[in-house]
């Protein structure tokens, strides 16, 4: 047990060596991890094992002659078993190799179906969260390799179909130890990017190994809660990283993230102009029809104005025939009515006696007469 107190401070190369004793009581363990920074020596090969989700990475010592047999390169995937050592020179933890074993593709295709299937009994998939793309975006975040030819292509297509969109690029690693940490960054610096209305993530295709970070549960994470629209163009038509599942839109290719983007502005001013052309027909045929209905209504008036003037023939026509056919016509004419007293019209000179009083109605006037 070390002594020590303020007064009686423990040297470096002691606290070093009893970090050593420590470490080396520690057994070999096995470790997974993505293979970087290879640096092969006559009798060792050095090198670093990274984690390919996080920044963080181990320092490894292999003999040559381990290392040779299993033929792996950088960025390869791989499990080691390794033993701890700590360097008292200088302060520093190394693992000594003793057996190196490549992650087989089926091994870890096994293990995208589980992290898929995870991720599906989750939602994270389901179209109900899919967003819809803006129609014309004020601005497009662009992830990308640096100086990459899918870069070029989602550019170039994309001003070819608008040539005023603006774009916000990030130039990232997108294979290797550092893509997914630098690949999230970016996703969340254009996410807090208030300007930014859809994000593309794009590679351009690759080998399977090369598109795993994009299949990594931290960056599909991130992806499914951005708000920001994501349209993902990672590889090619037969290539399905996850991210392509989560992202509200998968492209095919670099070529299709960039058309579908951003409207065809000639499409558009086509669009416009045959429905410019459909709104002057439609008012057109309106003003016709209405100009005909308008002309029906007025000949409608003109035939009930000489209908109403036939009527007032046929009612002056009438009134003559009634005048010509009343009693009073007929007392104009010269004629009189010789009424009883009780009002009843004489027929007969037999109806009355001599000395009755009777009535004698004229057209003008009436008088009274006696029956002599």
């Amino acid at each position: 047990m070390l002594e020590n107190s303020e007064e009686q401070p423990a040297p470096v190369r002691v606290v070093s060596e009893i970090i050593k004793e420590y470490i080396d009581a520690l057994g070999p363990i096995w470790i997974e991890g993505e293979l970087s920074q290879i640096n092969s020596r006559k009798d060792f090969t050095y090198m670093v094992l990274r984690d390919s989700s996080v920044d963080m990475s181990i320092s490894l010592a292999c003999p040559s002659g381990i290392f040779s047999k299993q033929k792996v390169g950088e960025n390869a995937r791989i499990k080691i078993f390794a033993k701890p050592s700590w360097y008292t020179k200088n302060g520093s933890v190394s693992f000594w190799v003793r057996e190196i074993k490549a992650v087989g593709v089926g091994e870890l295709l096994a293990r995208l179906e589980m992290l898929k299937n995870l991720l599906a009994a989750e939602g994270l998939f389901d179209a109900k969260w899919k967003r819809e793309l803006p129609l014309l975006p004020n601005k497009v975040g662009l992830i990308c390799g640096r100086n990459s030819d899918a870069e070029k292509d989602v550019l170039e297509n994309a001003k070819r179909r608008w040539p005023s969109v603006q774009f916000e690029i990030r130039e990232v690693q997108v294979q290797g130890a550092d893509a997914v940490i630098q690949v999230s960054a970016a996703l969340k610096e254009l996410e807090a990017d208030p300007n930014v209305d859809v994000i593309i993530i794009t590679r351009g295709g690759g080998s399977f190994e090369d598109l795993l970070p994009f299949s990594d549960e931290g960056l599909v994470r991130l992806a499914a809660s951005c708000k920001t629209p994501i349209v993902s163009a990672i590889g090619h038509e037969k290539d399905s990283p996850l991210l392509d599942l989560v992202a509200d839109y998968r492209a095919s290719t670099p070529t299709d993230a960039g058309k579908k983007v951003v409207p065809d502005l000639n499409e558009e001013l086509a669009l416009i102009e045959s429905l410019q052309m459909r709104a002057k027909r439609t008012f057109t045929m309106r003003l016709e029809r209405e100009g005909d209905r308008i002309k029906s209504l007025f000949d409608r008036r003109i035939a009930f104005v000489h209908r109403i003037k036939l009527a007032e023939e046929d009612l002056q026509h009438l009134l003559a025939r009634v005048r010509s056919l009343s009693p009073q016509s007929t007392l104009e004419r010269g004629y009189a009515i010789v009424q009883r007293s009780d009002g009843k019209a004489l027929r007969s000179a037999s109806d009355v006696s001599s000395g009755d009083e009777v009535r004698i109605r004229l057209a003008q006037d009436s008088i009274s007469a006696t029956i002599n």
